[in-house]
């Protein structure tokens, strides 16, 4: 097999990846596509990459397969701590207020590309500690790898993964053994995973917190804001929507309202 794909061969490549994800490969970062396609092709002993290019299109589950492999998952606990301050000191205080108002005791969180799971625990212990009664919520966890789904529904993570994690909650939410620290069942309960394609309606509405951080940095502009279009139509009124702080709606033409809190940047859903 050649060191690289072809140009016709990256062309077919990126528009199926694109056209079933929305993610983006560029001439830059060509060289990760290609080396990923090597480790398919390696796995399914397969030398020509034309003929892995037919099976991803035959086999559904090859082709998640392969999807799982381009993408990046980078987490761990707690990252970026102002955006989980802003969670707890503004946005809950908000969201409460509001149900008080509609009667709910609900609070209802999408976790979108959740990676290992270590974004929606991370929600999932800090509202446990910090919900007051009577509320109580619920985390839906998505990720197109499936892979990182399954790290996520099993709930186990080495010791290095968990160095974020403050010792008070390693107590409290996990179990420690000598390979590394387990979630205990209480806390894995509250958080459901589930296989989602950005690129496709999720089908969840009135939702009051979305997180999306760091996904829409793979997407092109006219995925992007298809994607938080979906968003837009899947949460409630007076919701809130986490994305990375190196990503912005700046320019966009989108419903969300920009908000700056003390402790970290947000947008918010208020019509």
């Amino acid at each position: 097999m050649a060191d690289l794909l072809t140009d016709s061969q990256f062309e077919l490549f990126r528009k199926l990846i694109y056209d079933a994800s929305g993610i983006t490969f560029s001439d830059n970062n060509r060289s990760i596509l290609d080396s990923r396609l090597k480790e398919r092709l390696r796995e399914k002993k397969l030398t020509d990459v034309e003929e892995y290019y037919r099976l991803v299109n035959a086999d559904g589950n090859e082709f998640k397969a392969f999807l799982d492999s381009i993408t990046t998952n980078l987490t761990r606990f707690f990252r970026n701590q102002p955006h989980f301050d802003a969670l707890i000191k503004y946005v809950v205080p908000h969201v409460i207020e509001n149900k008080k108002r509609n009667g709910e005791t609900k609070i209802r969180i999408w976790s979108a590309g959740c990676s290992t799971g270590e974004e929606p625990y991370t929600i999932a212990m800090l509202l446990k500690d910090k919900l007051p009664a009577p509320y109580s919520f619920d985390i839906m966890a998505s990720d197109i790898s499936l892979k990182s789904l399954l790290i996520g529904q099993q709930g186990f993570y080495p010791t290095s993964r968990v160095a974020g994690v403050p010792r008070e909650y390693l107590d409290r939410f996990f179990t420690k053994n000598e390979k590394g620290y387990q979630v205990k069942s209480d806390l894995m309960n509250s958080v459901h995973f589930d296989y989602h394609n950005l690129r496709h309606d999720s089908g969840a509405r009135n939702l009051d917190i979305v997180f999306c951080r760091n996904v829409l940095i793979y997407f092109d502009e006219p995925a992007q804001k298809a994607t938080i279009d979906r968003f837009y139509r899947s949460m409630a009124q007076n919701s809130y929507l986490f994305i990375g702080h190196s990503e912005s709606l700046f320019g966009m033409d989108t419903k969300f309202q920009f908000l700056k809190t003390e402790w970290a940047c947000l947008y918010q859903k208020n019509e």
